[in-house]
């Protein structure tokens, strides 16, 4: 009797998981054109990147490796698209539970790089896994979950959702890993206000959060290569300071900077911008790949680039204002402002607005862990739209 109902019971479980019946028409689909016109801008701008690695005989970029990422990655654009709201905010705890999981196992099982702990070599996947690109969006899952029943009209309320938050924190500045703990707060931050939580509120816990990390600095509570970042961002808004420099600790923002600046306002050319010809510019691939368009494409294709990554993050925001069950337009709108901190910190980074830190820009960079998560993303985003589960709380009957 067990075997003759296992069929059976696999496809019931499938069924509770993904909507199998899911009303194409309404999807989101210039959000998901555009998202797919922003990959594929990425695509030409590795590829050139990797050609001019092959002309100079330098083992950098791997182009198929990055297209291999990409396909990889690419069902979990399906998975999050049929991926049932009530199933999902039922297995919230589940999922966040267990990127935690995989954030405590890296000390133990994790690849060491660049001096961190970040990478699980898994092999099988083409990539090593990187649980702190997945942690992003389980933090997301999981703050929508909390404030799903919440409204944060007392402080006690506060406690469960700044917890969830600040434990994967946390954990990632353990790795250590800035630039991915940097893009976790002004999500948490977005998610509270979009619950309804007083702008004030968020206000004062930021200028609190702030007021610790000045501290924290003057007191060299950070680690030595940290406040060596700190130091060189302060110093680097003065020209000369940046110049001396070049050759020390302010290397990568030197070099960021020239690049921007060389690609004047229509730029040098696809593959003939200064930071691929002398490869000079480290992570140009990733980290500053927003350098490298910036140079190549000048500051007209630059910002025509920006405009529409914000225009696709508008369109997430706008999708999430039209749910009306709030699980789902939370989880949506934490989406939109997962992407948003992103495009605010890599290019930031890169403008020297922001410590020098490392943080991939989504449907650009090369990375398979960033790539499995941007499409899990994108696909949870235009699934949960387009699904509108009925709902009976208090916010569905709000204009």
């Amino acid at each position: 009797m067990r075997s003759s109902n296992a069929p059976f019971e696999r496809r019931s479980a499938l069924a509770q998981a993904f909507s199998l019946r899911l009303d194409w028409w309404r999807v989101d689909w210039h959000l998901l054109a555009l998202a797919l016109s922003l990959l594929a801008l990425g695509i030409v701008v590795v590829h050139s990147i990797a050609l001019a690695d092959d002309a100079l005989g330098r083992d950098g970029v791997d182009f198929a490796k990055h297209v291999k990422k990409i396909v990889v990655a690419s069902p979990m654009l399906l998975v999050g698209l049929t991926l049932k709201p009530r199933w999902l905010r039922r297995h919230a705890w589940t999922i966040y539970g267990a990127t935690i999981v995989l954030l405590l196992l890296l000390p133990f099982v994790g690849h060491v790089r660049n001096n961190a702990t970040r990478w699980m070599q898994l092999p099988l996947i083409g990539f090593d896994l990187q649980p702190s690109e997945l942690a992003k969006l389980g933090l997301v899952i999981a703050l929508a979950r909390v404030l799903y029943s919440s409204r944060l009209e007392r402080w006690r309320d506060w406690r469960a959702p700044l917890g969830i938050t600040l434990l994967p924190l946390a954990l990632v500045m353990m790795q250590p890993d800035l630039g991915t703990a940097m893009s976790m707060a002004p999500v948490c931050a977005g998610m509270l206000y979009l619950a309804g939580a007083s702008g004030r509120r968020i206000a004062g816990i930021a200028l609190s959060v702030l007021a610790l990390g000045v501290l924290a600095y003057k007191f060299e509570w950070l680690r030595d290569y940290q406040l060596e970042r700190v130091e060189t961002w302060l110093e680097s808004f003065g020209a000369s300071a940046l110049i001396d420099g070049r050759t020390g600790s302010a290397f990568h923002t030197y070099h960021a900077r020239v690049a921007i600046g060389n690609g004047g306002w229509w730029g040098q050319g696809l593959g003939n911008g200064v930071a691929n010809e002398a490869g000079h510019l480290p992570e140009r691939d990733c980290d500053s790949i927003v350098a490298v368009i910036a140079e190549e494409a000048g500051f007209v294709g630059a910002s025509a680039v920006l405009v529409l990554y914000a225009l696709m993050v508008v369109l997430l925001l706008s999708s999430a204002g039209q749910i009306r069950e709030r699980f789902s337009r939370l989880v949506v709108g934490g989406l939109g402002l997962h992407f948003a901190s992103h495009l605010f910190v890599n290019v930031g980074v890169n403008l020297g607005l922001v410590p020098m830190t490392g943080l991939p820009l989504p449907l650009f960079s090369t990375g398979g862990s960033a790539m499995l998560a941007t499409f899990a993303a994108l696909g949870l985003a235009l699934g949960l739209a387009a699904q509108r589960e009925a709902a009976l709380d208090e916010d569905a009957f709000r204009d």
